[in-house]
């Protein structure tokens, strides 16, 4: 016996579910790089209006919409996306190079408060006794995973992404030089790197992403085993 389609109350819970912390978390994420940069002296971003808490600012059509749908239907077992880099001009920095580091590393830094956030956001009220809605609590759950593989994933160095910028600030100029140059190029490397690589039986992804989260995931899920109700 066929099991019943899902209701279109039930379809919208599901994606509000996944789709609010993914707002959450790429807005934040992109926001904290302008502030940090406008910090240290550049305000590109903040002159673009992207030092911004409204998600329409920071979404790519291709990069946060379209590519994410097309991995989806060409179930390629990993889905990939992006948001629209907010602009930086490191030569207005103070000191480029090394605020460079502080500048790229505020995204990642930025998920991974959220998690900590969301996960305080669960354990606080449930260890004082109070009632979280389920589907606030799913929410949160989803955030804490969403925010670290946005951490981790973009702590990968290779440029464009923010681990490359990391390390293009924290290498000696004649290693950092060619690493930076690679940003031209590193999205393509990237895709390559996470959708080829696997489909040749090399899975990437679960390496370099995946076992970092879960190890980071651990202590996480242990404190809050302790509060949330059994199934």
């Amino acid at each position: 016996m066929a099991a019943p389609s899902p209701s279109p109350v039930e379809i919208v819970e599901v994606v509000a579910i996944y789709a609010v912390p993914v707002i959450i978390a790429i807005t934040l994420h992109e926001a904290a790089h302008g502030y940090v940069a406008r910090f240290f002296g550049d305000d590109t971003a903040e002159k673009a209006g992207r030092i911004s808490l409204n998600p329409l600012r920071h979404v790519d059509p291709i990069g946060t919409i379209i590519l994410p749908g097309l991995l989806l239907l060409a179930n390629t077992g990993f889905v990939f996306g992006y948001a629209k880099p907010v602009p930086v001009n490191f030569l207005h920095l103070r000191r480029p190079k090394q605020d460079m580091v502080w500048v790229a590393a505020a995204g990642p830094g930025m998920n991974v408060l959220l998690a900590a956030i969301s996960t305080l956001l669960i354990y606080v009220p449930l260890a004082l006794g109070l009632h979280l809605p389920r589907v606030l609590v799913a929410v949160l759950l989803i955030s804490v995973r969403i925010n670290l593989l946005l951490a981790v994933f973009n702590l990968i160095p290779i440029p464009p992404l923010d681990g490359g910028r990391v390390a293009v600030g924290l290498l000696p100029l004649p290693l950092a030089r060619p690493l930076a140059q690679l940003s031209r190029f590193g999205i393509f490397f990237v895709l390559a790197l996470f959708i080829i690589l696997p489909r040749l039986g090399f899975d990437v992804f679960h390496w370099l992403v995946e076992i970092p989260v879960h190890f980071l995931e651990q202590p996480i899920f242990a404190l809050l085993k302790g509060v949330l109700p059994a199934k």
